[in-house]
């Protein structure tokens, strides 16, 4: 683009109030194209951050009304701006991630029918486009806040992306979603920062999900932490579960996948992955109720004892949205399993907020009863 180009170019405020006006008089497509083409030319001006307050309040504009997929491309094309712009990942940049965010509509979803009556055709109906309308509000917010997880990394967060916006997603995920699917919610969780939320919300879960999902809900948010090195915040979880089951707030029937995660914390404190190997052994057939369970132990075994796997780590996550959703399961009978005692002599333990450090060995036994 020339400097001629790049002059004929309006300021963006004066853009964004004509544009405002245009979506205020109901030609929400039209306004649409005109926040792309124009937003296109700022950016091809090199005229970054104009390209960001067009795109910026034009997301918050759509979807302040309920346009949601027109609200939703802008955004998206807010982070791209962003990364073709160069901006740095901080707080200034981080907030108005978040601004757009919080646009995006809060809605209570149905979950039942009212039984108490025979629900007639306009019943199924609106609850039939509640849900798709709550699909498709989880599905634009997902990839506007994916994508701003990943300029994140490319601009400054951390490996895993900004905590603050997997924290986002994780609760809008959570609060939104028609199926509810608490593994997408732990992922973000673990590589967020509000643990309380986390905590919170699982517990929330254990509440009202079906027989069987419960103890899984509870194993897969604990090993997430874990193989990410995070003892610390995986405790942290635990406790505040066994504080709710104590208070009779919540509860959990036992379970051999709960007992493995107990002794697989109180193991990870100490240098001992003799015992890590024969809990897995011994919990096998509890561990492989959900296929990611071992490759996130085998993440764990590297983090806390430098034991790496002889098959590439690439993709260890890779199935972790492919989980099958249990939405009912029949309580069976499981196989009696020996009761196991670990008897940890103190002689030292492992510092909790490092999981790669290992201070001395300690004489570990494990008895059968």
């Amino acid at each position: 683009m020339t400097t001629r180009e790049r002059r004929k170019l309006p300021p963006a405020q004066e853009t964004i109030e004509k544009l405002e006006k245009i979506v205020n008089e109901g030609n929400h497509y039209g306004a649409q194209q005109m926040y792309k083409s124009i937003s296109s030319r700022y950016l091809a001006a090199e005229r970054y951050t104009e390209a960001l307050d067009l795109l910026q309040a034009g997301a918050c504009i759509q979807l302040g009304i309920g346009q949601v997929t027109c609200g939703a491309e802008l955004a998206t094309l807010f982070v791209d701006a962003l990364i073709k712009g160069k901006f740095g990942y901080h707080v200034e940049n981080l907030d108005r991630v978040r601004i757009i965010y919080e646009k995006f509509p809060q809605i209570a979803v149905p979950q039942h029918l009212d039984m108490g009556t025979l629900p007639d055709d306009d019943d199924i109906q609106r609850v039939s486009e509640a849900l798709g309308a709550a699909k498709t509000r989880v599905e634009c917010c997902s990839t506007f806040l994916k994508a701003a997880i990943k300029w994140s990394t490319e601009f400054g967060a951390t490996e895993s992306g900004s905590p603050e916006i997997h924290d986002m997603l994780a609760e809008y995920i959570y609060s939104q979603s028609p199926e509810m699917d608490m593994a997408r919610v732990s992922y973000h969780f673990v590589r967020g920062t509000n643990k309380d939320k986390f905590a919170s919300t699982l517990i929330n879960f254990l509440g009202k999900c079906y027989p069987g999902e419960d103890d899984l809900a509870i194993a897969r948010a604990i090993l997430m932490y874990l193989a990410l090195g995070n003892l610390k915040d995986a405790n942290y979880l635990m406790d505040e579960i066994k504080l709710q089951v104590n208070c009779g707030t919540l509860e959990l029937q036992k379970s051999d996948l709960v007992q493995f995660i107990d002794f697989l914390l109180q193991t990870l404190l100490r240098d001992a992955f003799s015992l890590f190997n024969m809990l897995r052994q011994n919990y096998r057939s509890s561990i492989e109720r959900e296929p990611i369970f071992n490759e996130l132990l085998d993440q764990i075994a590297e983090k806390f004892y430098g034991i790496r796997r002889s098959n590439s780590m690439k993709g260890m996550f890779s199935d972790i949205f492919k989980v099958v959703k249990v939405h009912s399961i029949s309580l069976k009978q499981r196989p009696c399993m020996p009761c196991t005692a670990i008897q940890l002599q103190k002689l030292g333990t492992r510092n909790s907020e490092n999981a790669h450090s290992i201070n001395s060995r300690r004489d570990i036994e494990m008895t059968t009863l």
